[in-house]
Parts: structure tokens; sequence; C-alpha cells
């Protein structure tokens, strides 16, 4: 089994973690791609350039504006489409209006059509490695983990955060569904494994346990 690797963009005026995943394949996958400014594309162009890597998936833990704004530039730049939950599909739809509301401006956004939507259980491969998607609504209806169980990784996008868990106050949020889900399916994972949110800095699955109160 080869190493994989990931690298951190943190990108927006949200300042969102865009994950970059490869192996010594070269296939990699870009989870969340919030890219917004032309700079932080063109790191992220640079870095696949530069390292030689065969992007084959654009992973979307959910379908918030802050992770999609750079959806359309990795269609247009490697020809993959937003992969996301099946119940995130209206979400997705709703992200431009969505996101006017929110930041009560209209900002650019392009979204190119989605492309295959996946469930739970679902299994995403790219060079020797698998992603095993596990689903956590509730910061969204379609929210989702991505776990890596050979390497001990673990992608929560809004769903988990370092002390933390996703707000659920915007449409189609629901925080009893997000705490149960995150109780029973992800702080059930052995404790190294690390944690890569959505925003802020990375933690563990045994730090979550001890010090995450909002799941206490």
């Amino acid at each position: 089994m080869s190493t994989l690797h990931y690298k951190t963009f943190t990108v927006n005026f949200i300042e969102e973690n865009c994950y970059l995943l490869w192996d010594e394949s070269r296939e990699a996958v870009i989870v969340d791609c919030g890219a917004f400014l032309p700079a932080e594309c063109e790191q992220i162009r640079a870095f696949v350039a530069e390292n030689d890597l065969i992007v084959k998936h654009l992973l979307n833990t959910h379908a918030h504006f802050d992770h999609l704004f750079g959806a359309q530039f990795c269609s247009d730049t490697w020809g993959v489409l937003p992969e996301i939950s099946a119940d995130e599909v209206e979400t997705y739809h709703q992200a431009i209006p969505q996101m006017q509301a929110f930041l009560h401006r209209a900002f650019p956004l392009q979204l190119p059509t989605p492309g295959r939507t996946f469930r739970e259980g679902d299994m995403i491969s790219f060079g020797s490695h698998v992603l095993r998607v596990i689903a956590t609504p509730g910061h969204t209806p379609g929210g989702v983990c991505f776990y890596c169980e050979e390497e001990g990784l673990l992608l929560t996008g809004d769903s988990l955060f370092r002390c933390s868990i996703g707000r659920c106050d915007l449409p189609g949020g629901d925080a009893s569904s997000l705490v149960t889900a995150l109780s029973e399916k992800i702080l059930t994972l052995p404790e190294d494994v690390k944690v890569l949110p959505g925003h802020g800095p990375s933690t563990t699955i045994g730090y979550e346990r001890m010090n995450n109160m909002m799941l206490r």
C-alpha cells in the first residue's frame, strides 16, 4: 500500500479548508474546493501540475457556497464534476440563493451540473486508496464524512470541528441528527484517526471524545 499524502489549502473569506489527497500512483482527489480568488485557484492548479498529479474526483462533504466557489474552476481545469450525496442535491441547487441570503450580497458563484451522487457506505477509489462515505446529516441534509480506514484519516467537512460541531440553524439543519450521527458513527472510530475539518485546525477522534463538549 502506498502512502496517502494530503495538502490543505485554506481559501476564501470564510477560511474554508480545501484538501488535495494523492498517493504514489499520482491519482488525486480534491475535497471541498472553495477557492474563490484567482490566486487561490492558481495555487491549487500549480501544485497539481508541479507534482504531476491526475485529478480523478472532486468530492464535496456538503453543498454550502463556501465549499463550492472552486467547483467551476475544477471542472474547467481537470474535467471533474462535483460529487455529492444524493440527499444533498437540493442544497447544491440552493447554494446561490443561500449565499445571497447569508452574505446579503451576490458574490460570483458558477456551479457546474453535479456529477455522480453517493450514499452511506459507498466507496470512492483513487490510486491504491479508498474513501468510505459516512452520512452525517444535520449541518445540511446530505452532509457526509470521507474515511480512509487504511490511513486513519477522516475528512469531516462542517460536521465536526476541533472541540465543536457544525451549526444547524441554516436551512435543512437538524442538531439532533448531527449529534446522533457523530456520536454513533464518528466518535466510535479508532482514537488515533486524524480529523481534517472544513474550517480550523485538525484534531483526532480521541481528542474529540475527551474534549468536545457539544458531544457529551
